[in-house]
């Protein structure tokens, strides 16, 4: 069981190349509200293409909300490059290179390839399953799903509606005890 990071806590360290030549790392103040933090499958999953494609869509939506978006996988830079490109990602700058062991201290399950996907892509050895932070300024985790499968994800839209009412209400974390 991977191990489960808690509300208002501070959130583990991640430091990845990202497809820009920068560095995908976590430092106070990213952000005016939120980051949001985006770990996808890779390359070799459909429904992580259609997901980034919708996040992709709803950037400027995130950034205007005060919401830094960063998206990641284990993929190798050939990879995530491909992903970019094939599925048209212009307004993210994907990381890649993400090692098992950070993606345990994220909480993320770990699966194990199985040979080509629906689509004819190669499973690489092993990979992370799907994971979505919010991550607060002073970096506490404020909300977290970790999924064992590639179905039934947040939604990006419910969520750029669930940010609005969070910052109106000032909505603390949930989840802490």
């Amino acid at each position: 069981m991977p191990q489960s990071l808690l509300p208002r806590q501070p959130i583990p360290a991640l430091d990845v190349a990202l497809l820009s030549g920068a560095r995908l790392s976590l430092t106070a103040g990213d952000a005016q509200h939120f980051t949001l933090l985006v770990f996808y499958r890779g390359y070799h999953c459909p429904l992580c293409r259609t997901y980034l494609s919708e996040l992709n869509r709803l950037h400027d939506d995130f950034t205007a909300r005060g919401v830094a978006v960063k998206v990641l996988s284990s993929d190798t830079q050939e990879r995530a490059r491909r992903a970019t490109d094939e599925w048209s990602l212009d307004r993210l700058d994907l990381g890649y290179g993400l090692a098992e062991a950070d993606a345990r201290a994220w909480g993320l399950y770990i699966s194990t390839g199985r040979g080509l996907t629906s689509t004819g892509v190669e499973e690489p050895a092993r990979f992370s399953e799907p994971g979505i932070f919010l991550i607060r300024p002073d970096l506490t985790l404020y909300w977290a799903n970790v999924q064992t499968m590639p179905f039934a994800r947040p939604h990006f839209k419910d969520m750029l509606g669930a940010i609005d009412f969070v910052l109106a209400k000032d909505y603390p974390a949930r989840g802490e005890a």
